[in-house]
């Protein structure tokens, strides 16, 4: 925000509002991301969880603990195979999940049921449990057989790491519990609101805010209301003013001014060039450099590669300053498009209409004039009249120099908005 407020100060050019909101949308590192726990629609608030470790946001405690002993697991423990008896039998055929591909093992082994309902649990918990168990099928070959028997040869124990007395664990659901109880208060808290950085926001591990994300860019891409809305207080902050010209919002470093060259003296060239931009609304500098000091022009193209840069000649240099002093006090205009406009002269207001002398009292109307009469048409009539519409933003004009200029800018409640960095 502060190099966007440096820009526009320095440039000293108008820039419409929503504009600037669209560029920081552009780009993710331009703008950050902020979420707030807002109640749903049962009445209870939808919890948000902090991961430490690196800073991500989740709707769920068992969310974040699933992804920090998938993403972080060995940061706290270690995993150690140990070869053990093989199961003992005959097996020809095997359980295996339809969807994820996972060997269940012979469908009248011991560990059948816990390994059914484990992977259920872990993998398809929105399924119902009859469905996912319908997706299991029977597999007759020697490969997976020979692959599942090979993986119960083995037993894997888990080394807790980082904690004050070496601890071996025997399963995954002892590993999850001894991590709850000992690393889960260190590590995850809940929030009410969180602040991303743009680019975190884009490659969120939880599915459901990354969807939340995209949607609310979207909406904002299409009319950038709430970034306007952040980014009009935070450059009113820092000193810039804002006003409309076509009723397009604009904001620079001064309001409109209007000078009255009758009542006011100011230097031939100042005087000149507010002239010229009267009568030659929407020019340019070139323009006027081509109408008041041609000769200083040549002093403004720009040096050929690898040449010496020019020097501005003294008329240049004045009509430059002079120019620098009209949009500072805002008797000048220059849009971010490059064309320049004088301040309009503010229309005269209305004088106010004289009282109409007070009259004899009129009589009462009689009941049948009173019966005629229908206040509640009108009423009707005036509320049904359709509002205004909505300010829309203005189309950025592209040319190269005003969008290399604008290009510099550094701008989500569970529902999410965007804030100017």
């Amino acid at each position: 925000m502060e190099v966007l407020t440096r820009e526009i100060k320095a440039k000293g050019r108008a820039y419409p509002l929503f504009g600037l909101a669209q560029i920081i949308l552009e780009k993710p590192e331009r703008h950050k991301v902020k979420f707030t726990a807002k109640k749903t629609e049962s009445g209870a608030t939808q919890p948000l969880f902090v991961c430490a470790l690196d800073d991500s946001l989740w709707l769920s405690e068992e969310e974040v603990v699933a992804y920090i002993l998938s993403k972080h697991f060995a940061t706290f423990y270690q995993a150690e195979r140990t070869a053990t008896e093989p199961p003992k039998g005959t097996y020809t055929f095997v359980a295996q999940c339809g969807m994820s591909g996972a060997i269940l093992g012979p469908p009248n082994y011991h560990d059948y049921q816990n390994q059914l309902r484990k992977l259920h649990a872990e993998r398809f918990a929105r399924m119902p449990f009859d469905m996912f168990k319908s997706r299991v099928k029977i597999v007759r070959d020697e490969a997976i057989v020979k692959k599942w028997i090979d993986d119960q040869s083995w037993k894997t124990e888990y080394i807790c790491l980082n904690v004050p007395e070496p601890l071996r664990l025997n399963s995954r659901e002892e590993l999850e519990k001894h991590f709850r109880a000992t690393h889960l208060a260190n590590i995850v808290r809940q929030v009410e609101s969180h602040e991303l950085p743009g680019p975190a926001s884009r490659t969120m591990p939880c599915r459901p805010l990354a969807r939340l994300v995209r949607m609310k860019w979207d909406e904002q891409q299409r009319f950038p209301l709430e970034v306007a809305m952040q980014l009009s207080q935070q450059l009113a902050a820092q000193g810039l003013h804002f006003f409309k010209v076509n009723k397009i919002t604009h904001i620079s470093v001064a309001r409109p001014s209007y000078l009255d060259l009758e009542t006011t003296v100011i230097s031939d060239t100042a005087k000149n060039l507010l002239l010229f931009i009267q009568g030659h609304p929407k020019c340019t500098r070139r323009q006027i450099f081509e109408a008041l000091a041609p000769a200083a022009l040549a002093a403004l193209q720009p040096a050929g590669e690898g040449g010496p840069a020019a020097e501005l000649t003294p008329e240049a240099v004045n009509i430059i300053d002079n120019l620098h002093w009209l949009t500072r006090q805002g008797h000048v205009i220059e849009f971010a498009n490059g064309t320049l406009e004088a301040a309009r002269k503010p229309a005269p207001r209305p004088e106010p209409k004289p009282k109409a002398p007070k009259t004899a009292e009129q009589p009462k109307p009689t009941e049948a004039a009173t019966e005629t009469v229908a206040p509640e048409a009108t009423t009707a009539t005036a509320e049904s009249q359709p509002a205004a519409a909505p300010e829309t933003p203005e189309k950025i004009e592209t040319p190269a120099e005003p969008k290399a200029e604008a290009g510099v800018s550094s701008p989500e409640n569970s529902t999410s908005e965007s804030n100017p960095a």
